[in-house]
């Protein structure tokens, strides 16, 4: 069932065998990188990033080399910088489409040089697209594993996001490999996979819950999220000391960067972060754990009106932090 389903957005048909169920998609991410690792190995990722990939490469000895994403060009791969990164050791190249914490969405043409890229490099691309078609902005979401006849892709989602259901740890790992170069992984994918995982008791659910939700459901959906986006981009343009580079297009972040010099008494990213949780209740996530210092996510998947509240109270923390401006 999820090869069927992912099998509608590729030029070409997955098989079950291409297909790893995993403990949603974190183990994906686990199985992946214990498959890839190998003595002196290192991985590229990106910077911001999802924080879940650097634990995992230290726990697999895997060296973590960091590229940018660049906020000038829509939070787009920093190639060049991925191409001086590389070298022999490099096991793979990872992306997160649509973006967290950036909520950006790659264009087929920027994907096309990623892949592009790694072919050159001789690397896999990691394509952890587990907000897969949460994509609301001017850009479609395109799955990398269309570009499985240039370069190999391993691809990571779940069941949680799409269906809104996070408790059903369901995930899965995929491989659309034309080339035929993860043919020796097969078997390595398998095994940590049967160590890794447990059989979920609602496995035999997942072909009716993809074959029989409505298209309505997930309209209903990006809806939600295209509206909760724009009031939250809206509210931040409002904060003097806040600012959005780049307008949210997928998943239900959106990082945003602190003006220090307009604050008083906060030290940094994570001193804001103590601090409006403290005054006002609010919880957002600093910067710095996700490679970005003096920037924060904030998320936008709640309720309209939890979300107004949310920015209301961080509004006020700001004004009432601010430097006093003198005549």
């Amino acid at each position: 069932a999820i090869a069927d389903y992912l099998s509608r957005d590729l030029p070409y048909p997955l098989s079950s065998e291409d297909v790893y169920i995993t403990q949603g998609c974190r183990s994906a991410i686990e199985v992946a990188l214990t498959c890839l690792s190998r003595p002196g190995a290192n991985i590229l990722l990106p910077r911001p990033g999802f924080p879940r990939y650097e634990y995992y490469a230290s726990f697999c000895r895997l060296e973590t080399r960091y590229y940018d994403l660049l906020p000038e060009k829509s939070w787009e791969v920093d190639l060049e910088a991925v191409e001086a990164l590389a070298d022999d050791n490099t096991v793979a190249l990872v992306i997160i489409n649509p973006g967290n914490p950036c909520s950006n969405v790659f264009t087929y043409q920027h994907l096309q040089n990623v892949a592009k890229t790694a072919k050159k490099l001789t690397i896999p691309v990691i394509a952890d697209e587990v907000y897969g078609h949460l994509a609301f902005g001017n850009n479609p979401f395109v799955p990398m594993g269309v570009f499985g006849s240039t370069v190999p892709v391993i691809t990571m989602g779940s069941i949680s996001k799409r269906w809104t259901v996070p408790g059903w740890r369901l995930g899965w790992l995929v491989t659309t490999d034309l080339t035929g170069l993860l043919i020796q992984s097969r078997d390595t994918f398998s095994n940590v996979v049967l160590i890794c995982n447990l059989l979920l008791m609602y496995q035999g659910a997942i072909p009716n819950i993809i074959e029989k939700t409505p298209e309505e459901f997930f309209s209903r959906i990006i809806d939600t999220l295209k509206r909760a986006s724009e009031i939250c981009y809206g509210r931040i343009k409002e904060i003097p000391c806040l600012s959005c580079p780049v307008k949210p297009e997928g998943s239900f972040f959106m990082i945003v960067k602190l003006n220090l010099s307009l604050l008083e008494d906060i030290a940094d990213d994570t001193d804001f972060c103590l601090k409006l949780a403290k005054e006002e209740s609010v919880i957002t996530l600093p910067g710095l754990t996700m490679g970005l210092k003096n920037w924060i996510r904030i998320t936008f998947g709640t309720e309209i009106p939890f979300l107004e509240d949310g920015l209301e109270r961080i509004k006020a923390f700001c004004v009432r932090h601010a430097k006093v401006q003198l005549a």
